[in-house]
């Protein structure tokens, strides 16, 4: 079956809590597909080639640059006998002009009537490393907007954030628009962090407009989350060297 995708022209927002206060808000680009069926797409767009715009399974879906796309999902979900999912949807930032950096990316399982059972959130670091969260009710019922489902942190993101504490996520995800909400917390400090945007039909205009309005794609992305920690430094936030990352690559709310 074909489907279509979704551009979502999203705005982030991360605000630090503690002694050492930091926010900014972004805009950024993210896409949303069934990562299991065949997509149609403008012409800009590539799914598993090269394009203006392209969403590779190689690049999610275990670790960088070696990833297997939906397999890799489906064995995470037989693994942590994660039941009934029907459709796997993967909302991830595009590669755009050849490069692609995913801070996060979400995998957002359903059932067969459209409810969302289960997501694994898909955290990269800039130093090359990959961790996922899977977070679910423990009876498997659907995610519903207002549900604050746990995990507890076990890799780092941030050299000026400890690898300690835990993650509350919250998703809201219609037909119309995207919500993501996540509040680390560890002791009195941490980081509020949201994802939100309107879904369109992704088209070479709506490829375009993104190029025209964040040139430069991930690459951007990049850049501002060094400035951020450059900000950080001025600020003398307490730095951490990188420890090493977990054994496994997936771990459970």
């Amino acid at each position: 079956m074909s489907r279509g995708i979704d551009h979502i022209a999203a705005q982030t927002f991360h605000g630090r809590k503690g002694a050492v206060e930091n926010a900014f808000r972004y805009s950024l680009d993210y896409v949303l597909l069934d990562a299991e069926a065949e997509v149609t797409g403008p012409a800009l767009f590539t799914r598993n080639g090269r394009g203006v715009a392209a969403l590779n399974d190689v690049d999610h879906g275990g670790a960088p640059k070696d990833g297997r796309g939906a397999a890799w999902v489906r064995d995470v979900l037989r693994d942590w006998q994660v039941p009934n999912v029907a459709r796997i949807e993967l909302l991830a930032q595009p590669k755009l002009l050849g490069h692609v950096f995913n801070p996060v990316s979400f995998w957002l399982c359903r059932g067969g009537d459209g409810a969302l059972l289960a997501v694994i959130a898909e955290v990269s670091n800039t130093f090359g490393d990959r961790h996922s969260y899977l977070v679910h009710h423990a009876d498997h019922r659907p995610i519903l907007p207002g549900d604050r489902l746990l995990a507890t942190k076990i890799f780092h993101v941030s050299p000026f954030q400890p690898v300690e504490g835990g993650y509350e996520f919250r998703f809201d995800i219609t037909d119309q628009r995207i919500g993501i909400w996540i509040d680390y917390s560890r002791g009195q400090g941490g980081l509020i962090a949201t994802l939100t945007g309107q879904r369109v039909p992704m088209s070479n205009r709506s490829i375009l407009r993104a190029l025209l309005r964040r040139p430069f794609g991930s690459r951007r992305v990049l850049a501002l989350i060094h400035w951020q920690a450059f900000k950080l430094w001025i600020k003398r936030a307490t730095f951490r060297s990188r420890p090493a990352p977990p054994v496994k690559d997936v771990s459970r709310g």
